[in-house]
Order: C-alpha cells, then structure tokens, then sequence
C-alpha cells in the first residue's frame, strides 16, 4: 500500500475485522496445498528450490467445521506490522487472524466444477483476494489462490516457516525476471493439479500475470486484469507480451480512479493487438486497492484513506466486481448468459458511485 496514514484508534484492544459474505448458493470450503518443484531453483534465493503455498477455495457441503483464518499465524504478524505503520496505528490493534468464510476440509460438492486460478498483486499474499474467491466458490468453481514466494510479504510454509520478501531493488529486469516467475509458478501448479481449460484473474501485477500466462499456456481459456499495467516500464514502452502480441481468447479489463485504457499505453497496445473478445469496466471513485481485501476491511478501522480505495461505496465496489468477474467467467466457463453480461460496462460502474 502507499504511505498515507489513518489518524490512530483511541482504543487499544484490536480492531474486529471481517469480509463481507458470499452470496453463491454453496457453502465454502478450502484447504492449503504446499507444492515443491523440483525441476526448478528459486529465482530469488540462491541453492533453494521453488516452493508454493495454495489456497483451493470450493463449493462445499454444509459443516460445522471451524472457519478458516484470514491469514497463517507469521503471515498475519509481518503483514500487520507493515500495514500499522502505513495505517498510524499500533500493530496490536491490526489482527488479520479473524475468521473468513471458509471452512477447512469441509466435504466438497460432487460434480464437475470450472476451475478459476488468482493471482495477487506485487508483493501482497493470496489472501488479499478473499473476498472474490469465496464469492467464485459460492458459485460453485473451484477456486485455486497462489502466493509468489519472496515476492509477497510473507509465506508461511507447514510447520510455521516464514518465508519473507527477498527480491532485488527494483529495475526493468526485476520486473521481467518477477513476472517471469509468476508464470513459471503458475503453469507449475496447472502441472501439479492436472487442470486444463481454466479461468485466471489476478490484482495488479496478478492481472499482468494472467495475460502472461495466457500467451504461453493455452490451458488458461479467459483472463481478467484488475488494474493491473502490462508493462515493465510505461516510460520506455516496454511492453509485455500479451500486450505486445494480444490474445486469441477472451479477457476482460478492470480499472478505478485515474487508470485506464486513456491513461495506460499497454492497455492501449493490448487493446490494438487483441483479437478475443475483451472489454473495459471502470470504477472511477475507486481506487487500485478497491480490487483487493482493502476495499471492505479499511473503512472498518476509520478514515479509510481515499489514496488506497477512493470514495466509492464499499458494498457496491465489492457487487459490481462479484457481478462482472461472475458474469464473465460465467459466459466463458459455463457458456452462460446473464444480465451483468448483458449490461453496458459504464452502468455497471455508475452503480458503484
């Protein structure tokens, strides 16, 4: 997040955080996955191999099993104490341990079940994308989160090893080497779970990470960019690959505030070499972080700061990304039509003002 600080909270005890609900049919269940590859050394740490932590969120049967917490135990301290001195809070009173709507291990629904992967934005951990995959998963996909290892903040392993942020300063080869990476995590993972004719979305540089791994891997049918750029450099032009060379399959943009196709020169660059069907929906009061988490747990502590999520209605940026990401991999997974699908892009972001 960037630096902008909430006036502190006079109280001392925790704040109690929580997501808002899915609405889906189903109940929601999860498990972690920790996934070894060991045809690969890990880019960012010298003599280790790559090694992922997954979150597979699912359309499950009722259970009275516990709920799952938001984040792992060393995940939750290091995010904390990182978001307190942005937020100007104490890091005590920043608990992300509170209890999702996710239940581990609950029995899982029969049937065949599209398959939606996310990727999160650069260095945040999969769980900042709770809200929509819980929602995805009460529709009743599959949903598998990915986190980046030494990328994100933090990723706790089985057994409470912490892995923390190890990339380089920040560069043009930084940046092809993450995104990179990103790929190489996930077609590891469609290796790993046998999956084929999947739906990918992402926050940020997640976003990018799915039209990267769209041109390389067929497997991914329909991608979804939330605000994310698809360059490593806007000011030299430097493009990705999928914004270079476009995609043959569907892929729906997402942008808030001052981010744009008008604004960003590989949305522009995407859009000219694109060949799938694709298309834009904007938030304008929302901000970059209305596409995480963020958007529903910041104005719970107080002031949430318009640099992060802008003033758009909370419960309303949360309806209209559920509706459209919904919509979207509704048509292109299930071969489904619907009236969020039917709707102009621009009523659907006046809804969210």
């Amino acid at each position: 997040m960037p630096a902008v600080l909430l006036a502190p909270t006079a109280s001392a005890a925790p704040v109690r955080l929580g997501l808002p609900a899915p609405t889906g049919p189903y109940a929601v269940g999860s498990t972690d996955l920790h996934l070894i590859d060991h045809s690969r050394q890990d880019p960012w740490v010298p003599g280790a191999v790559r090694e992922l932590m997954v979150t597979v969120r699912y359309p499950a049967l009722p259970s009275g099993k516990p709920k799952a917490p938001y984040m792992a135990p060393g995940v939750a301290k290091v995010v904390a104490e990182g978001d307190a001195v942005k937020l100007g809070m104490p890091a005590d009173q920043l608990d992300y341990r509170f209890p999702t709507h996710s239940r581990p291990g609950a029995p899982a629904l029969g049937g065949d079940r599209p398959v939606v992967l996310y990727s999160p934005g650069g260095t945040l951990p999969r769980s900042h994308g709770t809200t929509l995959q819980e929602q995805l998963a009460s529709e009743g996909y599959v949903v598998v989160a990915v986190d980046h290892t030494y990328e994100a903040e933090a990723v706790e392993f089985p057994g409470g090893r912490v892995a923390k942020k190890a990339l380089p300063p920040s560069s043009i080869e930084v940046s092809k080497r993450m995104i990179d990476t990103r790929v190489r995590d996930t077609r590891f993972v469609l290796d790993s779970l046998g999956l084929s004719h999947v739906g990918m979305f992402g926050h940020s540089a997640g976003g990018f990470t799915a039209g990267e791994t769209m041109v390389a891997d067929r497997r991914v049918v329909a991608g979804a960019n939330l605000d994310g750029s698809m360059a490593h450099s806007q000011s030299q032009r430097i493009f990705g690959r999928v914004a270079d060379e476009g995609l043959d399959r569907p892929f729906l943009l997402m942008s808030a505030g001052d981010h744009s196709a008008a604004s960003d020169a590989s949305w522009q660059e995407f859009q000219r070499n694109q060949r799938g069907w694709t298309r834009e929906v904007r938030l304008p009061d929302g901000e970059h972080f209305s596409f995480t988490d963020y958007q529903a747990l910041l104005p719970q502590l107080g002031n949430a700061p318009a640099a992060f999520i802008g003033t758009v209605d909370p419960a309303r940026s949360v309806a209209v990304q559920r509706a459209r990401l919904s919509a979207f991999f509704g048509k292109n997974l299930r071969h489904r039509s619907s009236d969020a699908t039917a709707q102009p892009d621009d009523a659907l972001a006046r809804r969210s003002q």
